[in-house]
Order: structure tokens, then sequence, then C-alpha cells
């Protein structure tokens, strides 16, 4: 980047220490905020600019959750150099596979990529090559990642942080929401810039780069198997009759919510729910006497609700959802002294080993090996133990090459320890 932004004092030309100078306010995009691009014109507008652009691209989506159904994206923010900043409506614009193959040989990069990535695929961006810069600021040792915070400690610069969590399905959308979108794009190329040199300092920017190609490369996540069970409260609900209940209840919710383009929390609570399932209404009536089926929305739905019930109620017995159903893995880790001691004393060896680790190699301990992998690892080892065999197992589990490369030695010595 190179002209700089409009601020109320001169940014600093490299990154700023912990305990230097307050944070400089970034007040507005350095081209100001530009017009929102909501049809095939415009858009082909921005093809063009973008594709003629050089360097990396940031991109980042606005999303609607916690007000609309999924996480569709209702707005799509890009900077590039010579390109400038563009903000995109994908309801104007539904199908961005033109943008996402004028820029398919370019560097993307995002902040959290795997939370913007599914509903940027959803609309035909999807990027080859990413550099994500929250997991760069985990790898590197910052303990707090959020952008606005990296942008601040790292580049010396303070974001507006209002408009996080707003309904970015309104429309139009009002000029604070827009210039807060185009600011968080406006920076993301320097921090990326910056941190890359510290990864490379560290002597871990291979590990991020492989990281990076992971995220970029991996498939969709298949849809959820049974997604009722994560219903807030569940561990509540213990007979299999209310968890019909709750299964019932759920399906109907998510149908509505579905049709209304509502965020399914907005039609009912999961509360409620869990509180139908655990009360067992007899009719509407007592239903609507339960808390959350009383509020004016659901007054006219009480009905709807209690033909769930009922459903619930006339499945046979040998159809009831089982507990537990659909859990794939070992226990809860706090069943295992109980369930299989030596299992537990591996857990904790391993568990120990590469929190240590992690503790020098200033990481998170789940960014050098996810706690599911090592959870894996130690309900089933391998029936030889060797350093070939775990590196294997923590393989087929996902783990990169460079997590086993500084796991495995470890993991090898605390399995052998409790053998």
């Amino acid at each position: 980047m190179t002209d700089a932004p409009q601020t109320d004092a001169q940014a600093p030309t490299s990154p700023a220490p912990t305990s230097g100078p307050a944070p400089v306010p970034l007040l507005t995009p350095r081209e100001g905020v530009p017009d929102v691009v909501a049809d095939d014109a415009g858009l082909a507008d921005v093809v063009a600019a973008f594709a003629a652009g050089t360097g990396p691209v940031a991109v980042d989506a606005e999303r609607a959750s916690g007000y609309r159904y999924g996480q569709r994206a209702y707005l799509v923010q890009l900077r590039r150099e010579g390109a400038g900043t563009a903000l995109v409506d994908p309801v104007g614009c539904p199908d961005l596979s033109t943008l996402g193959e004028a820029l398919a040989d370019t560097e993307w990069v995002l902040h959290a990529a795997s939370q913007d990535l599914p509903c940027l695929r959803d609309i035909g961006m999807m990027p080859r090559t990413l550099f994500d810069t929250e997991l760069a600021g985990r790898l590197a040792g910052f303990a707090r990642v959020g952008l606005g915070v990296m942008v601040e400690t790292v580049l010396g610069y303070s974001l507006e942080k209002g408009h996080s969590a707003v309904d970015w399905s309104t429309r139009p959308l009002p000029d604070p929401w827009l210039r807060y979108a185009a600011l968080d794009v406006e920076l993301l190329v320097d921090l990326r810039d910056a941190l890359e040199r510290e990864l490379e300092q560290q002597g871990k920017l291979e590990w991020a780069l492989e990281e990076f190609d992971a995220i970029a490369s991996a498939p969709p996540p298949p849809p959820r198997k049974d997604p009722w069970r994560r219903t807030s409260g569940m561990h509540k609900v213990r007979r299999r009759r209310q968890m019909a209940v709750v299964r019932e209840l759920w399906t109907s919710r998510d149908e509505l919510a579905q049709e209304r383009d509502l965020s399914p929390g907005k039609i009912l609570t999961d509360a409620a729910i869990v509180a139908a399932a655990l009360a067992n209404p007899e009719d509407a009536r007592a239903l609507a006497a339960l808390p959350g089926f009383g509020q004016r929305m659901n007054r006219r739905l009480v009905q709807r609700w209690q033909s769930a019930i009922d459903r619930a109620r006339a499945i046979p017995e040998r159809e009831l959802p089982q507990p537990g159903q659909g859990t794939i893995g070992p226990p809860p880790p706090r069943s295992w002294a109980d369930k299989d001691p030596e299992a537990a004393a591996r857990l904790t060896a391993a568990r120990a080993a590469v929190t240590a680790h992690a503790e020098e190699l200033n990481m998170p301990q789940e960014n050098l090996l996810t706690p599911d992998s090592v959870r894996r690892l130690c309900w089933e080892p391998p029936a030889e133990l060797s350093e070939a065999t775990v590196d294997e197992a923590l393989r087929e589990l996902g783990a990169r090459g460079w997590q086993r490369r500084q796991t495995v030695p470890l993991l090898v010595d605390a399995l052998a320890a409790e053998a």
C-alpha cells in the first residue's frame, strides 16, 4: 500500500511497540467510501479493476448472523493495490464467480478465513491461496488476535468497533456501516506483510503457509448429523421421549425460520424448546404458559409448537432417538478414569507434553495440535508404538506435517511412559 489513509495524525511506518504511543484513529478509507456495487455493469467494472491490480487482495464478508436464516453474505469488501476498495452487494449480485475467477491466481488475505469462506464459496468465490491474519497472529504468539487489536498492536491504528454485529441484510446500508466495512480491508494487506515478517523472524513462516494451504484446499464440511442435538441446554434432557420433543420442535422451528428467512432463535429460543421438552405440556394452553411461548409471536404459533410435541408423543418407543447417538470418537475425558484408567493416564501425559512445547513455541496449544487429535490418539494409540506409527495416526487425524514434526517425539515418549 502506498498513500496513507486519512487520520488525525501521520501513521507510523513500522509496527508500533506494545507500550508505544497511543494508536492513531483510522477515520476513513484513503480514497473515501466507494459506492456499493449492486448490478452486473458495476460488477464488471470491479472485475476489470481488480484483475488489473497488483499484489494480494484483501477480502472480507459481512453476514447477518442472529438476524437471518443461514450464514449468507450480505456485503463483500475487497481491496487491492491499483484497484482501491470495492463494496459488492451479493443480494444484487448473487453470482460473484467472475470476480472469483479474475482473482484465482491471486493470494487472498482474510482475517479468520474459516468464518468467511463458506459464505464466499456460496456466491462463487474461493481462493486457491490465502493468508489468514488471525491464524498468523496465533502462530506468532499474539495474546489477542481480533482484527482491531491486531491492527492496533502491529500497525498502530485503531479501527471503529461499533458495527460488527449489526443486521447487514438492512437495505440501504447506512453510511457509517459502509465506512466501517471499507476500513476492515483498508490495512489488511499491511497487516499481512508485517505478520509475514514476524513469522519469518520466529522461524514459523513455513508452518503458517502449510496451515493456509490446508484451509484453502479443504472441501466444504459435510452436513452436520442430527443438528438438533446441539440445542443449547440439551444436557438437561435425559429421557428419549424428551429428546424426541426437542427434535420435533427444532425441526419445526428450522422449517419456519428458513421459510421466513429469520434466525431460528428469533422465532423460538433454545431455552423454550428445552423447557417444553422437560414440561411435556398436555395441550396448547399449558404450552403457552411456559417461558418463551407466551410472547406475542409465539402466541400465534403455539398450535404449531403443540403439534410438534404431539408428533413426538406418537413416535413408537423403538424409533425414539438414542442418548449420545451421533457422537463420534472417544467419550468425554471426564469419564476416562472410570472407563479406561490407562487411557486417562496417557491423556494426562500427552496433554502435559503438548502444552509445555506450545508454551516454548509461544503459541496456543490447540494450534500446535488440536485437543481432539490428542484425545483420539490417547484413546486408541497404535498397537505398535513408534514415531512412524504415531506420525501416521496423526496424519490420518488431519495433523499437518509441521505439527507432526513438532509433536510426534514428545507424544511417543508420553505414551511409552504410561504403557
